[in-house]
């Protein structure tokens, strides 16, 4: 029998992702997909600043395409491309009191989840994890020391796996969660519709940069966007199944004029659904992306970058756990860090515009949260965060953190040894624990984690404005954890440095 540290199941974007950032970690992994690639029908295309960190951290960003600073998706209802444009409508009301600071060294990305999901399979690849295609788990036996999977290749040919954990990232219906037993809860299923993917010469109607259009016409309603690389995808608002000509004549009625080439591509089926699994783990099985939650599709990228994040979150975890360095109840935070995040995300959608009319209830009483807040401020609670209360609020932007533990440690510019550096790049890796007093420094020799020390280690260009960042005074300092969030802070210089450390490492690592 084999045997690997983690089996992932499920090749989409969740699960190589997963497959990624352990083995950028040096856990040995394997994958296994019952497909031999990405869809032919692609279905995310925007993804978050945030999600560009984690991805530049382990080598993938630069091969991404990023989208200019400053750029927003735009939505407008339309008669048709060609025909009369009513008006926008926004994501998020226009705020006020939205901030000038830059919070990322990062912009998001506009590109198809099959142009993505290559990137991040060769990466893994290169990292070392095992990657098998065209191999579907059969059977799923778990005990006290890990699980049995038991796997079947295309050719027929079957074999037996023994791993100490198991990620399920194998989709909505998820046959594993299912045979856990684990339900969900949510605003539910919403409705299943038809779409088209084709390809067309339409690059001319982006010029005025709206990507997305709410096609309404008498006797036809229907969503139409750009994958960016000259597809474009047309969602009916039904379930209809339709004929070559009739998906013809349907988009020759989106785009307002039939003189144009169209290429048809393929068609889709997509069930709207919002749904909450009621746990994210059960022993050594942990669901991760639609497995944990399904989001509809919505413009502030809370379908696939959540799931991205959950295999980030859970992914430094288990490293800790499998090298001895952390208890597995580390493990159960996952659950208590990432679960209110779906919920929060779950409330989001609902209180927008874009899902407003189909909320049932679900956003009442919800107040919308700043874009910024929700991409960079979102609050971890959980045994695993020192000093994050029940009192604070779900999520705020970062200068308003101001270092809080729990949430992603702020981007700053600094110098490195004559490198520009962000501050986001110092972690990520491992503990590291930032400060500017010395006297912090024999402690985390002692415990083994990486010091680094403002003004000696890393010159910030404004020493004062990045200590404000983190919520220190002179002799503070701040933990943070493997996955750039803060952990644990001393505003101010305790009078026993190694013992405060001490004491705060080991109750995170429990």
């Amino acid at each position: 029998m084999e045997t690997t540290p983690v089996l992932v199941v499920g090749g989409g974007l969740v699960g190589l992702s997963a497959s990624l950032f352990l083995a950028w970690r040096g856990i040995p992994t394997v994958l296994v997909e019952r497909h031999p690639g990405s869809s032919p029908h692609p279905r995310a295309i925007g993804y978050t600043p945030r999600t560009l960190e984690l991805l530049r951290a382990v080598g993938v960003a630069g091969r991404v395409p990023p989208i200019p600073p400053g750029f927003r998706l735009r939505r407008a209802r339309v008669e048709s491309l060609a025909g009369k444009w009513f008006e926008e409508s926004p994501w998020t009301p226009e705020n006020a009191r939205k901030s000038t600071l830059e919070y990322s060294p990062c912009t998001g990305a506009a590109v198809a989840q099959d142009r993505l999901e290559p990137l991040l399979r060769d990466r893994a690849l290169e990292l070392g994890a095992d990657i098998r295609l065209e191999t579907e788990l059969i059977r799923l036996e778990q005990d006290a020391e890990g699980g049995t999977a038991w796997l079947r290749r295309r050719d027929g040919a079957e074999s037996t796996l023994r791993a100490a954990y198991v990620i399920a990232a194998d989709g909505h219906r998820s046959p594993i969660r299912e045979a856990l037993g684990i339900g969900r809860t949510g605003r539910g299923h919403m409705r299943t519709v038809r779409s088209v993917l084709f390809r067309a010469p339409l690059d001319a109607y982006l010029e005025a940069g709206v990507t997305q259009f709410q096609i309404e016409q008498e006797g036809f309603s229907a969503f139409l966007t750009t994958y960016g690389d000259g597809r474009w995808v047309l969602i009916f608002s039904d379930d209809q199944q339709r004929d070559e000509a009739t998906l013809r004549a349907m988009v020759g009625k989106a785009i307002g004029r039939t003189d144009l080439p169209v290429e048809l591509i393929t068609t889709g089926r997509w069930e709207l659904s919002a749904l909450i699994a009621d746990r994210f783990s059960s022993g050594r099985v942990f669901l991760a992306g639609d497995a944990a939650h399904t989001l509809p599709p919505s413009r502030g990228g809370y379908g696939a970058n959540t799931g991205i994040e959950d295999a980030h979150n859970l992914a430094w975890k288990l490293a800790e756990v499998l090298a001895g360095t952390s208890t597995p109840a580390l493990l159960d935070t996952y659950d208590a860090e990432r679960r209110p995040i779906a919920w929060l995300r779950h409330q989001q959608i609902f209180a927008r515009n874009d899902y407003k009319a189909e909320a049932a209830g679900a956003s009442e009483g919800v107040r919308i949260l700043d874009d910024d807040a929700m991409e960079f401020g979102q609050l971890y609670r959980s045994a695993a965060v020192l000093g994050a209360g029940d009192d604070l609020p779900p999520a705020a932007r970062p200068e308003e953190w101001a270092g809080q533990p729990g949430a992603r440690a702020p981007h700053a510019w600094v110098d490195r040894g004559g490198e520009r550096l962000s501050t986001l790049d110092l972690f990520q890796r491992g503990w590291v624990l930032i400060a500017e007093d010395e006297r912090w420094l024999p402690a985390a020799k002692h415990l083994g984690i990486e010091a680094v020390r403002i003004g000696v280690d890393v010159l910030p260009s404004e020493p004062e404005s990045l200590r404000k960042a983190l919520g220190l005074e002179q002799g503070g300092a701040s933990l943070i954890r493997p996955d750039g969030y803060v952990g644990w802070r001393s505003v101010d210089l305790p009078e026993d440095p190694r013992g405060a450390l001490t004491d705060a490492l080991a109750a995170l690592r429990r």
